[in-house]
């Protein structure tokens, strides 16, 4: 058993989370990830409609009995969903925890706090989660640079992100970015983090709604199969390499602005990816540690994998290497 005081905090057995995905963090994933003792969370906007999301709450609850959450991310969108909407939905299905990402996260803090939800906050500097933490959400999720998505700006890698981070805080604080197994997983606890939370990994599991074609792909990519797009933009998002994102970079590097690549980044055209496997349609997140990712495991066998590993890390390869010791010399 791996307790830290994010289990503790968050009541789940693992140090193990599945962050919300776009058009992934649905009811089978996230019901067999808090089945095998880790903390799923369904994506909001993935649901088309605040009432759809109460209803995928319903049945993420119907095949779960454990601890699971929402994510709801706020990012620049050329149609604005309705977050307070979507915020009251959460809160009116009694969910208890919450994942934000995107904005400023003390948006919707008071309304999650005055419902009793716990609200994790997903950041990609020291200083945002500084903010967080001193705005008073319950713990932090700091992303690193290696991370699908949205990694930020800085382009700080978790090597150094996590422990910079971990100096500073005062609440449970988990590692994403880079993450996909049980090394990564010791990792990030010997850096300061208080347990890691995966999307890559868990996007390539027996469980995930994404196209067959698109989680062999993932097998078959390496760490350099990712592209860093909207880089002009001040927006940047890691995404898998394809003819498109390769077409994107290209346009931006000619100067051109979003108007140029809407079309190409467009969020149906990345959907089309997962939910029919065609690689090339649109754009779609995946991050470095794809090159660590070489089998699709149901999510039971994943997390009891990362966990039994995790623990033989500690107690016997660690426990093997030797502190010698060596005194002044006469």
């Amino acid at each position: 058993m791996l307790r830290t005081r994010f289990t503790e905090e968050f009541g789940i057995e693992h140090p193990i989370v599945q962050g919300g995905m776009m058009w992934v963090g649905r009811a089978e994933l996230v019901a067999a990830v808090a089945n095998a003792g880790a903390l799923g969370f369904i994506t909001a906007l993935t649901q088309p409609t605040p009432a759809d999301l109460v209803e995928e709450i319903k049945k993420t609850r119907d095949l779960t009995d454990k601890p699971f959450g929402v994510n709801l991310t706020i990012l620049p969108s050329i149609t604005p969903p309705p977050y307070e909407e979507y915020r009251q939905a959460i809160i009116d299905s009694g969910v208890k925890i919450v994942e934000i990402a995107g904005g400023n996260p003390a948006t919707h803090l008071n309304h999650f706090k005055e419902a009793g939800v716990k609200v994790l906050h997903k950041c990609t500097s020291v200083k945002h989660a500084l903010k967080a933490q001193a705005v008073g959400v319950d713990g932090v999720s700091i992303d690193g640079f290696e991370c699908a998505g949205h990694p930020g700006e800085n382009d700080i890698p978790g090597l150094i992100l996590i422990p910079a981070a971990a100096r500073h805080m005062k609440i449970p604080m988990i590692a994403s970015g880079g993450i996909a197994d049980a090394k990564g997983l010791v990792a990030a606890l010997a850096l300061g983090a208080d347990g890691v939370n995966m999307g890559t990994r868990f996007l390539c599991t027996q469980e995930s709604s994404i196209d067959q074609k698109v989680k062999e792909q993932i097998v078959a990519n390496s760490e350099l199969d990712t592209k860093l797009i909207f880089r002009t933009l001040g927006n940047t998002a890691r995404v898998a390499k394809n003819t498109i994102s390769e077409q994107v970079v290209e346009i931006e590097r000619g100067g051109g602005g979003f108007d140029a690549i809407r079309d190409l980044v467009s969020g149906a055209r990345g959907r089309k990816v997962f939910e029919n496997g065609d690689l090339e349609a649109g754009i779609w997140s995946v991050g470095q540690c794809q090159g660590l990712i070489d089998d699709i495991p149901t999510v039971a066998e994943l997390v009891d994998r990362m966990v039994a590993e995790a623990e033989d890390l500690i107690t016997n390869r660690l426990g093997e290497i030797v502190v010698e010791r060596v005194g002044s010399r006469a």
